[in-house]
């Protein structure tokens, strides 16, 4: 797996931001119609497996990159990155009735940054260890303080210091899920690391959905709208633009690539959807300043080493140099990640 240049990879996580978006609206309708939120969850993610199993079934290249990983040797914990989505979902479930959309936002995207400012140095991701400069501190930074600019006037739930905390531990799962799915896809392909993702997340979710009683749920009225089904679809589609997004641009760019895009989305659905709220200033000007973040953050982001082969048995980060940010396509050609032949993502 190649890496985009970085700002093909800015655009695409973007757009996968925008598709995370539309999966959101979609599975908090589906759960309000069949009268349980974590059935919208359940959808989604059985959606995304089933996806993932016709993939399995119809492309070659997706077979035989889970070949490549069952000879790659990866430890064992690099398998466990869908455990991170499958947390997300689960606890934005209960905690977003109490908090507030706006609270849990704000300490989700917290979360996030910070756990992509500490994955991005300890060098989890394929991208290599990245320094903890000042510009990458000040995109964080700047990211949640335009993600706390994009919710103003949303109304706020009750403030519970535990579950606010909560919220930020589902920022830093998420950050941990792309840097470990990043070394999955590094090791093998794109593909491959998206069906484990899915083949991790679902069951977890499944776990979660049966001890909630969401299954005791008496006769649900599945609504006939075809969109409401989509989840799993985008859910495929945003995975693999953060497969492709930390391959290039590191867990934290990443991430405040993907807000930029969610926030976007979000003023789409609010412009285009019937008894919408229409255009609202504060998230334009928060999604316009969270994808600014993302640049600031890049000004000296790049990878100051690279990580030692995917194959290994074991990991450790490499130390930290000082040299300058490296343009994209220029990087050693004795990088291990760079030369590893690797079969087409399908």
């Amino acid at each position: 797996m190649r890496s985009l240049p970085p700002t093909a990879a800015l655009a695409l996580v973007v757009l996968g931001g925008v598709a995370s978006a539309a999966q959101g609206a979609a599975n908090a309708e589906l759960g309000e119609r069949v009268g349980s939120p974590v059935l919208g969850a359940v959808v989604n993610n059985a959606g995304g497996s089933l996806l993932v199993l016709v993939g399995l079934l119809v492309l070659p290249s997706m077979r035989t990159g889970l070949a490549v990983l069952r000879r790659s040797r990866l430890p064992w914990w690099c398998y466990l990155g869908g455990l991170g989505g499958a947390a997300i979902i689960v606890i934005g479930t209960y905690v977003v009735p109490v908090l507030g959309v706006a609270v849990f936002t704000i300490a989700q995207v917290a979360g996030g940054s910070l756990g992509g400012l500490a994955v991005d140095r300890a060098g989890l991701a394929p991208v290599g260890r990245l320094a903890l400069t000042p510009p990458r501190v000040a995109g964080a930074l700047l990211g949640t303080a335009a993600v706390g600019l994009a919710q103003l006037g949303q109304p706020l739930g009750e403030l519970a210091v535990g579950l606010v905390l909560l919220a930020v531990v589902g920022g830093l799962a998420v950050a941990v899920q792309s840097a470990l799915n990043g070394r999955v896809a590094a090791a093998g392909t794109a593909a491959a690391s998206t069906a484990m993702n899915f083949a991790v997340s679902t069951p977890a979710v499944l776990a979660v959905a049966a001890l909630a009683g969401a299954f005791s749920v008496a006769r649900p009225d599945w609504p006939p709208a075809w969109y409401l089904y989509t989840g799993g679809l985008l859910g495929v589609g945003i995975v693999a633009s953060l497969l492709v997004g930390v391959r290039a641009l590191g867990v934290l760019r990443t991430g405040l690539a993907l807000v930029a895009g969610q926030l976007g989305g979000g003023l789409l659905l609010d412009l285009l959807l019937p008894g919408g709220p229409g255009l609202r200033w504060p998230v334009l000007a928060g999604a316009v300043l969270t994808l600014v973040a993302a640049v600031v953050a890049g000004r000296q982001g790049r990878p100051t080493a690279r990580t030692a082969p995917a194959s290994a048995g074991t990991w450790s980060a490499p130390a930290v140099r000082s040299t300058p940010e490296v343009p994209a396509g220029s990087q050693r050609r004795d990088s291990a990640y760079a030369e590893r032949p690797a079969p087409p993502a399908g």
